[in-house]
């Protein structure tokens, strides 16, 4: 079996892709889509282990995959990695900001701690990895950053220092696509909403119901499939979207429009029409929700 990729055989033949947050998730998902699509992957996560199976998995389907291991809260971890990849390879044409991480809590039993450690997670980190990528390299040569940051629009309860910082990597997007235009860089975001990811099994069991109730807050009746997200992501890298620039999609199945759900539930019943587009062939459910 092969990835199933919405996009163009082949098109993204002689590209490379970093790939940060790519051992697991939509990270890996997007990676095995882009390898797929013809482009040599560079894998970014903290653990060598993980990013080392990713690889083993994408060479086993026929891709091209490197690694490096690095927190990217650190900032001189980041410069030198970012000069270890171009020293590697003389093109790099973009970058895609995925890594990231939370956990739940309401605001008042957030510590400040907590807080600011996911402020660096979800936000500083990928401003670190776009500043070196378009200071060493896209500056230069023209490039193409996708961020990922998360269904805030209505905010976050529960998450709220998420919240904080994906809002805040929403806004960077439009500043750095301003700023970084005139050399070539386009500068994107994409929003997903709730999706069957392996995230979904890092949470504690007290979550675990309202998780599998989750679809029924989209109006489209179910959550998304890995492979949903990842589609969006490489169609911004692609050639495809070249004019597209400073802009953030929303892929949530239409879950943001209401602005209290809680309050005012869709209506339940049978949903009619809609499919999930899973193309990608080593995916696999969540165990929360099987």
């Amino acid at each position: 079996m092969s990835y199933v990729s919405s996009l163009a055989a082949n098109s993204f033949d002689g590209k490379t892709i970093v790939v940060t947050g790519g051992g697991s998730g939509i990270g890996r998902c997007a990676a095995h889509e882009l390898a797929s699509l013809g482009a040599t992957v560079i894998l970014l996560g903290r653990t060598l282990e993980k990013l080392e199976n990713i690889a083993a998995e994408i060479a086993e389907d026929g891709g091209k995959a490197q690694i490096y291991a690095l927190d990217i809260r650190d900032e001189e971890k980041v410069t030198s990695t970012v000069a270890e990849i171009l020293a590697n390879n003389s093109r790099v044409h973009g970058l895609i900001n995925n890594a990231g991480g939370q956990f739940p809590s309401p605001l008042e039993k957030i510590s400040q701690n907590g807080f600011e450690t996911v402020i660096r997670s979800n936000l500083v980190g990928g401003f670190l990895m776009a500043r070196e990528f378009f200071k060493q390299h896209f500056k230069d040569n023209g490039g193409n950053i996708v961020n990922i940051t998360a269904d805030n629009k209505n905010g976050m309860p529960g998450m709220g220092h998420s919240g904080a910082a994906r809002a805040g990597m929403e806004n960077f997007t439009k500043t750095a696509a301003w700023e970084w235009g005139r050399f070539g860089v386009r500068v994107n975001a994409v929003a997903p909403g709730w999706v069957a990811s392996s995230g979904f099994d890092t949470y504690p069991e007290s979550m675990k119901e309202g998780i599998r109730n989750l679809k029924n807050h989209v109006p489209l009746g179910r959550i998304a499939s890995e492979a949903e997200i990842s589609s969006v992501m490489c169609f911004l890298m692609s050639d495809g979207a070249n004019f597209i620039s400073g802009q953030s999609l929303w892929v949530d199945g239409g879950s943001s429009l209401g602005s209290a759900p809680a309050l005012f539930p869709l209506p339940k019943g049978k949903i009619e029409n809609s499919e999930t587009n899973n193309g990608f062939h080593r995916a696999e459910l969540p165990e929360v929700l099987k």
